[in-house]
């Protein structure tokens, strides 16, 4: 009897840790990795409507062995200009998005980044230094479909996604699986004025 109450009580308690083990580093690395958009705003400059934001990327360590390692990653700035309806969906206005590829070059020893919308390439010697020109977006233009008239409410919305669809055929199970490759920021959702 008395063994057969200790096996239980080994069973439970291993099944305990083994339950800790999984969940305590979801827990853990939950928001601690991701984009991060800082400040946004969309101002009316002539008759065409101009983002400014500020992003902030905190790579994982599973990231940043992955780039350390030559794997390029790859963001999307999305921007969408929406007039809220009440019985529909929103209706989008206007809609653009900025594509950034990230990656090191060993050879080199630099990191490079690169707007896949524009083909702009640009090198530099540190990390951090690469991720601040993809952080700061400066006027960018977002292709007006129709003016944004008064009486509508009308949102402007921000998300930066990270495309864990164009990372190596090898690592993709394991970026859907695993919280250090979300790093993706949240939508920030602004009214817009005219």
């Amino acid at each position: 009897m008395h063994a057969f109450v200790n096996y239980k009580t080994h069973l439970w308690l291993c099944l305990l840790l083994c339950s800790w083990a999984w969940f305590a580093p979801l827990v853990a690395q939950a928001d601690t990795y991701a984009a991060d958009i800082k400040t946004a705003q969309v101002t009316l400059q002539g008759n065409r409507y101009v983002l400014s934001a500020d992003v902030m990327y905190r790579l994982s360590p599973k990231a940043l062995d992955a780039l350390q390692n030559g794997v390029a990653l790859f963001w999307t700035v999305q921007i969408k200009i929406q007039q809220v309806r009440a019985l529909f969906w929103d209706k989008t206005l206007a809609e653009t998005a900025l594509r950034y590829r990230l990656q090191y070059h060993a050879l080199l020893n630099m990191y490079r980044v690169r707007n896949e919308n524009s083909n702009d390439v640009h090198n530099f010697s540190t990390l951090p230094a690469a991720l601040d020109s993809m952080s700061a977006l400066r006027d960018l233009p977002i292709p007006s479909k129709e003016i944004v008239t008064s009486g509508h409410e009308t949102l402007a919305k921000l998300k930066v996604n990270f495309d864990r669809d164009a990372l190596p055929l090898p690592l993709r199970p394991a970026a859907y699986l695993n919280r250090q490759w979300y790093l993706s920021s949240d939508w920030t959702v602004w009214p817009l004025t005219k």
